[in-house]
C-alpha cells in the first residue's frame, strides 16, 4: 500500500468522525426542546458509516476508506410528561421530549474526538515517513 493512500484512508475516517460530532451536537442541542406533539418531536439521530467497500472491490485495493451512509433518526421511544400548566402542553396536558440520552451523547462525543485525533496522528506519521523517505533520497 502506498504512502498516498494512508492520506485518504485517514481522510475518509476524519469526516465520517466530523459527521457524527455534528450530529452529536445536534443531539445535545436539542434534548431539552419540547413539544406539544409527537410528530413534531425531535428525535436523536445517529450517522451510519460503512466500509467504503465497492471502490476496494473495483481497484483490488487491500486497504479500504470509510464512507458516510447517512444520518438515521433511532426509535427509541419519546418522553411523554403530564404537564398541564405546561404552555406548550396538548389538550390532555402532556408535552413530549426528545429521545436523546446526555450520557450516552457525552460518551459518543469523546469517542469521536478521540478517533478524529486519532486519525489525525496517522496522517502526521505518515506525513513524516514520506518525508524521512524524501531526505534519504537527497544523500
Amino acid at each position: 500500500m502506498s504512502l498516498f493512500k494512508v492520506f485518504d484512508i485517514s481522510g475518509s475516517a476524519m469526516s465520517a468522525q466530523s459527521v457524527r460530532l455534528n450530529t452529536t451536537a445536534s443531539n445535545l442541542a436539542n434534548a431539552d426542546s419540547v413539544s406539544s406533539s409527537i410528530n413534531e418531536t425531535y428525535r436523536a439521530r445517529k450517522p451510519v458509516f460503512a466500509a467504503d467497500l465497492d471502490q476496494a472491490l473495483s481497484d483490488r485495493q487491500e486497504s479500504v476508506g470509510v464512507k458516510v451512509m447517512g444520518i438515521v433518526e433511532t426509535d427509541k421511544p419519546l418522553l411523554k410528561e403530564f404537564r398541564p400548566d405546561h404552555p406548550m402542553a396538548d389538550q390532555d396536558g402532556f408535552i413530549y421530549k426528545p429521545n436523546v440520552n446526555v450520557v450516552e451523547e457525552m460518551t459518543d462525543m469523546l469517542s469521536a474526538s478521540r478517533n478524529y485525533q486519532t486519525n489525525v496522528q496517522v496522517a502526521d506519521a505518515a506525513k513524516q515517513m514520506l518525508q524521512q523517505t524524501l531526505r534519504l533520497g537527497k544523500g
